[in-house]
């Protein structure tokens, strides 16, 4: 048996300023032998299919793998060029099982269906019977495109997405059961017609998650998986929808869909957005008690396509004049090389944010001192090791900021201990982040509070202007079903 892997991932806000080329794909990870690399979260997969094949005997062929930072829509002759070569290889080789790791929300400049486009490709080259597996982010756009060309797809079934490898076995073993003729997955979907975060590390996403789990490997159901949309995306299939596998029974694997879209409709109060605004949140760490409080800059999270530079926190912070606040992480690698020449104990004027876009908010204006540099800094993300870049801590009189060469979001605190500061001391934590970094942070913070900020990547969901699908979705309609 011949398995060949690969990874083609990028997550694309089409509202986003930021081109997605080249540079973006090379600052992150373009590598033949992704294998040798330390395991990331697009990685990670490919290392548990190279080992599970090699334990069975199989030849294990690794093509290219190519990741980019969340942005804006990708540059075509990049997205082609990607392409093409893991194309070129699946010709070269004519594996028996092809397994892609991908995002699952990538749109190029005349591709609003990355995922699709390749799978569509691949399975013209490999024909109707050898399996195809792919691994997905559940921020993802699943199309019918998508389902017609794949044996298999898999979506990781946490956010925070701490279970890539998890799901990668899993994926392993039904295609490897797909190909030595043991199975034969169906799959089939439903539209749940919402759009929504969805939080899987509380109720009542956390059961929703265990009923998916505990369905599998009963009455034929091998997987089922939820697709939360990626609502930053202007293309047509954005939205929540359900995903089942089960061997040989297209009935079965539609009517267990629409189970789960039910069992998530049911719930979907629970989902309901009700976060306050930074004066809100700043108001409840202004009344604490000297509480490590987090709260999260949802509007400028990196991972969602936003710059990371915006500052609607950081004036809020300076009218207000608090002190012993830790606020990042800030993207901006020509401050980070002016720290870097000015050294550490330096005091400078700074000019910090509002550089990249109308949603980035003003630039400040900052008298700080340089307290910490830190090279080659990384995160966890669960066991996935997240490159951050050179670090900077910078001290404006109490209000500590930290600044990076490579853009990224916060995933954990230690990008604040890492370079020194007693997170202890601090009222207040403020990660730019969506909801990656809650699985780091509430082991650290008593209060964890998600804050409904502006930028790039708003999470009100009844406000993107989208204009390749409809606004029949629930919560923009509160009953799109009729």
């Amino acid at each position: 048996m011949k398995l060949l892997i690969a990874c083609l991932a990028t997550e694309t806000n089409t509202f986003s300023p930021m081109p997605t080329g080249r540079n973006a794909f090379e600052t992150t990870f373009v590598s033949r032998e992704a294998t040798n690399l330390p395991a990331n979260l697009f990685t990670g997969p490919l290392h548990e299919w190279k080992r599970m094949g090699e334990e069975r005997g199989w030849k294990v062929v690794e093509s290219l793998s190519a990741a980019a930072q969340p942005a804006g829509t990708t540059v075509r002759e990049v997205y082609e060029a990607y392409r093409d070569e893991i194309l070129d290889a699946i010709k070269a080789h004519q594996p028996d099982v092809l397994l892609m790791s991908m995002h699952g929300a990538m749109v190029a400049d005349g591709y609003d269906d990355c995922e699709g486009d390749l799978m569509a490709r691949a399975r013209e080259i490999m024909g109707p019977d050898k399996v195809i597996g792919l691994e997905l982010d559940p921020h993802n756009h699943m199309t019918e495109t998508m389902l017609n060309n794949a044996t298999l797809i898999i979506n990781y079934k946490e956010y925070p997405h701490v279970d890539a490898p998890d799901r990668a076995r899993e994926l392993f073993v039904m295609a490897a059961d797909a190909a030595e003729g043991k199975t034969n997955p169906v799959m089939r979907v439903h539209d749940c017609r919402m759009l929504t975060l969805i939080e899987t590390m509380k109720e009542p996403a956390m059961t929703f998650v265990q009923d998916m789990k505990d369905a599998e490997g009963k009455d034929g159901v091998l997987s089922v998986s939820l697709t939360h949309g990626f609502p930053w995306a202007d293309v047509a299939d954005v939205g929540a929808k359900t995903l089942v596998i089960t061997d040989g029974d297209a009935d079965k694997a539609a009517s267990t869909a629409k189970a789960f879209a039910d069992k998530l409709w049911d719930i979907r109060e629970g989902l309901r957005m009700g976060y306050p605004d930074i004066s809100e949140a700043l108001d409840i760490v202004e009344a604490a008690n000297h509480k490590t409080i987090t709260l999260a800059d949802m509007g400028d999270n990196a991972g969602g396509g936003a710059p990371a530079d915006s500052t609607f926190f950081l004036q809020e912070i300076l009218k207000r004049g608090m002190t012993d606040v830790a606020h990042g992480i800030f993207w901006d690698p020509v401050l980070v090389a002016m720290c870097q020449d000015a050294g550490v104990g330096a005091r400078m004027k700074v000019r910090l944010g509002g550089k990249i876009c109308a949603e980035s908010g003003d630039t400040v204006d900052l008298d700080v001192t340089v307290r910490a540099i830190r090279e080659g800094m990384t995160q966890k993300l669960g066991d996935a090791d997240m490159a951050m870049g050179t670090g900077v801590w910078l001290d404006a009189d109490g209000v500590h900021l930290i600044v990076s060469s490579v853009r990224t979001q916060n995933f954990a605190p230690s990008v604040y201990t890492d370079l020194g500061i007693d997170i202890t001391e601090m009222k207040a934590l403020i990660p730019k982040s969506t909801n990656h970094f809650y699985q780091n942070f509430e082991k650290v913070s008593p209060q964890v509070i998600h804050v409904r900020s502006p930028g790039a990547v708003t999470p009100d969901m009844t406000i993107i202007p989208f204009t390749k699908r409809d606004g029949n979705f629930w919560p923009k309609v509160e009953d799109p079903f009729n």
